[in-house]
């Protein structure tokens, strides 16, 4: 696991050049961290963008040489900044082993197996290395103080999440039997439950390819029926992880505004002041962009 940014400035800083790289890659509040907290985020959409023009045929073969040095460039500069990270880290090993390390290394490690094995890897395991780079993109949410809110808001509903994914699963199986049952022998594109489900999961998240379609009375009644509720079970997902973030934006609003009589916060996000003694709220105080650690 990642220790928290207040975590990693509350140990004791390293000194010299080591506490200069720790203030640049882990504290957006100086005008040094936020200067790399808004240079590398551009940094990460331009490989990727890399990645993705050496995948078009016409780029490819007009630009390739150009395209491989960007590529080489932006493998540099993310090895540098993986490395600096583990050296002026409090905890080097725990970084290493955090899932934003392992981004960082995943960012990196394609290109550098590519290098070394350009005389063993052919055809296919060639595209998947180059197409893994990709995954840079994962960089993006390091850098984006929010994405730690939507994290914490999808772990914290990840049971209700899993129980509605459950229901839902339950769900398409009952629906694709019933359609099995009324369009086995109509319709050719429905011979087993397994094509049935697959046409249910397609009809019930509003994709609807259209290559699987009931010809029955009671299928297409069916299917009507099915399509009706989809819209229902589309809004329960995103209302409970909207609640999640909710209930996250109040305790960061509530931060701060304990009565200073008393120690009551109050529920109401506008309140003035106590609403057991009375006493003036003061202002929660503004914090600054998180950032990640260790």
């Amino acid at each position: 696991m990642a220790t928290s940014p207040n975590d990693e400035r509350r140990t004791e800083q390293p000194a010299g050049l080591r506490a200069r790289l720790h203030t640049a890659l882990f504290d957006a509040e100086t005008p040094l961290g936020n200067f790399v907290e808004t240079v590398l985020p551009w940094t990460v959409v331009a490989s990727v963008a890399v990645v993705m023009l050496d995948t078009v045929e016409s780029v490819h073969a007009r630009w390739r040489g150009e395209l491989r040095v960007a590529e080489l460039g932006f493998t540099a500069l993310f090895t540098l900044e993986y490395l600096a990270r583990l050296w002026c880290s409090r905890e080097p090993r725990r970084y290493a082993t955090s899932l934003l390390g392992a981004v960082d290394l995943l960012a990196v490690l394609p290109t550098y197996v590519l290098l070394f094995t350009a005389g063993i890897a052919q055809g296919d395991s060639i595209r998947m290395l180059r197409l893994m780079r990709v995954f840079r993109v994962l960089k993006m949410a390091q850098h984006v103080g929010e994405a730690n809110v939507l994290l914490g808001a999808l772990i914290a509903s990840r049971h209700k999440i899993f129980a509605f994914l459950t229901s839902v699963l339950a769900l398409v199986c009952i629906e694709g039997t019933l359609m099995y049952v009324i369009e086995s022998g109509s319709n050719p594109g429905i011979t087993s439950i397994p094509e049935a489900i697959y046409w249910s999961i397609v009809t019930v998240t509003t994709v609807g390819y259209g290559d699987v379609v009931p010809v029955t009375v009671m299928g297409r009644l069916l299917a009507s029926c099915i399509m009706m509720t989809a819209f229902t079970l589309l809004a329960v997902p995103t209302a409970i992880v909207t609640g999640e973030i909710a209930r996250h934006v109040v305790r960061e609003r509530r931060s701060g505004r304990a009565c200073v009589r008393c120690a009551h916060e109050p529920a109401e996000l506008d309140a003035r002041f106590c609403t057991r003694c009375g006493e003036l709220l003061c202002e929660a105080t503004p914090r600054g962009p998180t950032r990640r650690g260790p």
